[in-house]
């Protein structure tokens, strides 16, 4: 599980940032399933990958397809594993307990597995990448 925690508004700059990333933590290529959001359709992310072709291809999701996308199951996991009595309540103080969260998850690649064995995402695990 690879993620970039960040304060500020997500946007192309961001995305390409988090590629960057992405891409150097890995000897072969990757294939990243990502949604439809405006900052990975804009022509910066767009033509990010054309500059990178042997390190990374975009694979998107088709338009509006929350139950194919493994995100949703790991956000939720996020939000269901804070205490109600130990929400936080500023930007910062959220940036830290989900690095904390994540970092857990780096060490239980158990539970980051089951986010994709149901049937709905479970083509992510696929040593043949799919085309929506």
């Amino acid at each position: 599980m690879h993620l970039m925690a960040f304060t500020e508004s997500f946007d192309a700059k961001v995305m390409c940032r988090f590629l960057n990333r992405l891409v150097g933590h890995f000897d072969r290529k990757v294939h990243l399933i990502i949604d439809r959001r405006s900052a990975h359709r804009s022509k910066t992310v767009q033509a990010w990958p054309a500059d990178h072709e042997d390190q990374i291809k975009l694979r998107f999701l088709p338009s509006y397809s929350p139950e194919l996308n493994p995100d949703k199951l790991v956000n939720a996991d996020l939000k269901h594993s804070l205490p109600e009595q130990h929400r936080v309540r500023d930007q910062a103080r959220l940036a830290v307990e989900t690095r904390r969260f994540f970092g857990r998850r780096q060490r239980q690649p158990h539970i980051v597995r089951g986010h994709f064995g149901g049937p709905h995402v479970r083509y992510a695990l696929d040593e043949n990448p799919i085309s929506f």
